[in-house]
């Protein structure tokens, strides 16, 4: 059937508008019905893309894509980790196109890390549709370079991955492309706004599908999805998934790209930043855990409750809660090695003026734990604040003696300050002792954002700092630790709760011996604790 310019959406003879009827024979009602049931069918006959080789030419899937078909049509929330030019996005359009032409009422968005990007991909649908036979296709409503709609109800939009991108949508199908190259705060940003409201339906679809790009968010979920922590599918594909590609191909994209960009793009590992001060073999073998938070506490993780007898540092970074860097600290037991990272605290929103009172309490609630504030910047109000509107004594103070910065207990005279500011040399001294600490495995932790900063912790100007785009604020917190712990003050202090945890231990040996004691409950294993006559819910994971 040839479209007259009535019945042609806008005068283009392969879209018919809506209303228009096209009658169907026999043969075309089996067809569509084949079609309905059969995704892989419908994708590799009628779908069609535009080629470098060979120009407009159906789609032809290959092994990994034909098992992957099922995998997206039967589940809610699938992940695609795959290398360039594998045939994510094409395999992707073709989906897409199937579900629009069969579903009714059915809102699809499609977002990038640029919204030029997502429109591209729409395009991709828009040209795949246009070949789609005239008796197959649904009439059409709206067809513009940011959302197309059509008589079924089903619509498709396309913009950039964001907070507010898709904000008051009830979003049926979302497709999230190249999810690794959305900077981390926008991630992060678009989890807290809109990813809860999409997941609450029952029925709503994910797709997930990018190229690895660091230790980010990306890698989070994917890892998350192969250990079955997030109800995600899983989906892999490299280089080796593309039929006719061999070791020859491999090698020469090898020469071209570098290592760095091979091993990321072609194998799909997940690697940190070039020149990284923890070597990129020991961040490969980190691995996270979901942390336990606390009710109405934003930004705050913990992984183990307080133990009685025990030690804890607190080491504490500080921004100006503006919404770009974070106030950040990281609580440690130090009661014997390897030293644990047992609290973590990230939040870019919260002031200098209520940091102290997040600080006070968690410290508190970690046996009054020692407390180092960095004080270079906005810092110094924060200490000041913690000590004499919250009346914390545990602080720890610093001292210049012959320009050399030493930790003290004691806090006066001229050259002391309550915390310690990060010069150069104590940046050089704590990330040389970070860095054994960590690869010698006598500091360890579980916590995703200590890992990511760390995989993208790199040198520049002859020091270690973020990468472009990352953040360091919980990495300072572990130089700052490391530089701790070259201390004399610090192994003296860690000494003194040794000899007397070893002497309650003694004493307890005797007193038993002598008559035995009732069984004292400490309440340190309730869901709650009190501090600064506040009570803190604990929420277990």
């Amino acid at each position: 059937m040839k479209l007259t310019n009535d019945q042609a959406y806008l005068r283009n003879p392969k879209l018919k508008r809506a209303g228009v009827v096209v009658p169907l024979t026999s043969e075309q009602r089996d067809e569509y019905v084949r079609c309905f049931n059969d995704p892989e069918y419908f994708i590799e006959n009628y779908v069609r893309i535009i080629t470098l080789d060979h120009g407009l030419v159906n789609i032809n899937l290959y092994p990994f894509q034909k098992k992957a078909v099922p995998q997206i049509i039967e589940n809610n929330r699938i992940i695609i980790k795959a290398g360039r030019q594998i045939g994510k996005t094409t395999l992707t359009v073709g989906i897409i196109l199937w579900y629009i032409l069969f579903e009714e009422e059915k809102l699809v968005a499609i977002l990038a890390n640029k919204a030029k990007t997502a429109r591209e991909i729409l395009s991709r649908v828009q040209l795949a549709y246009e070949e789609i036979p005239l008796w197959m296709q649904q009439g059409i409503i709206g067809w513009n370079k940011g959302d197309i709609e059509l008589e079924n109800k089903c619509r498709v939009l396309a913009d950039s991955t964001g907070s507010s991108a898709i904000r008051g949508f009830s979003i049926n199908f979302l497709y999230l492309d190249e999810f690794a190259f959305v900077p981390n705060n926008i991630a992060d940003d678009f989890f807290t706004s809109t990813y809860p409201t999409i997941t609450s339906g029952k029925t709503t679809k994910i797709l997930i599908s990018s190229t690895p790009n660091g230790m980010n968010h990306f890698y989070r979920m994917w890892t998350d999805a192969v250990e079955g922590r997030n109800g995600f599918v899983h989906i892999e594909a490299n280089w080796r998934s593309v039929p006719g590609r061999d070791q020859e191909w491999a090698d020469d994209q090898r020469r071209v790209l570098g290592d760095a960009k091979y091993y990321q793009e072609m194998e799909c590992e997940f690697l940190g930043s070039v020149g990284t001060l923890i070597s990129s073999a020991v961040l490969k073998n980190m691995t996270f855990v979901t942390p336990n938070t606390f009710e109405g506490l934003v930004g705050c993780c913990w992984y183990e409750k307080p133990k009685q007898g025990h030690k804890y540092i607190m080491v504490v970074d500080t921004s100006r809660g503006k919404g770009i860097d974070y106030s950040a600290f990281v609580v440690f037991d130090v009661t014997e090695m390897p030293y644990r990272v047992v609290c973590t605290y990230r939040d870019n929103e919260i002031t200098p003026v209520a940091y102290p009172g997040i600080i006070s309490k968690i410290a508190t609630w970690y046996n009054q734990a020692y407390v180092l504030i960095e004080i270079n910047d906005i810092g110094a109000q924060v200490s000041d604040g913690l000590f004499d509107d919250y009346e914390y004594e545990n602080m720890l103070s610093t001292t210049t003696v012959k320009r050399r910065t030493q930790l003290t207990w004691q806090f006066g005279g001229s050259k002391s300050e309550r915390g310690v500011r990060t010069t150069k040399s104590v940046k050089a001294q704590g990330c040389a002792a970070m860095k054994q600490l960590v690869e010698t495995q006598k500091l360890v932790f579980q916590d995703f954002h200590i890992i990511s900063e760390l995989s993208t912790f790199i040198n520049k100007r002859n020091s270690y700092e973020a990468d472009d785009g990352a953040h360091d604020d919980l990495a300072m917190c572990l130089v700052l630790f490391g530089w701790m712990t070259n201390q004399e003050f610090f192994a003296d202090l860690v000494s003194m709760d040794i000899k007397a945890k070893l002497y309650r231990e003694q004493m307890k040996q005797i007193e038993q011996e002598v008559l035995p004691l009732p069984i004292l409950d400490d309440g340190r294993d309730s869901d709650r604790f009190v501090a600064d006559g506040s009570v803190w819910e604990i929420v277990k994971h």
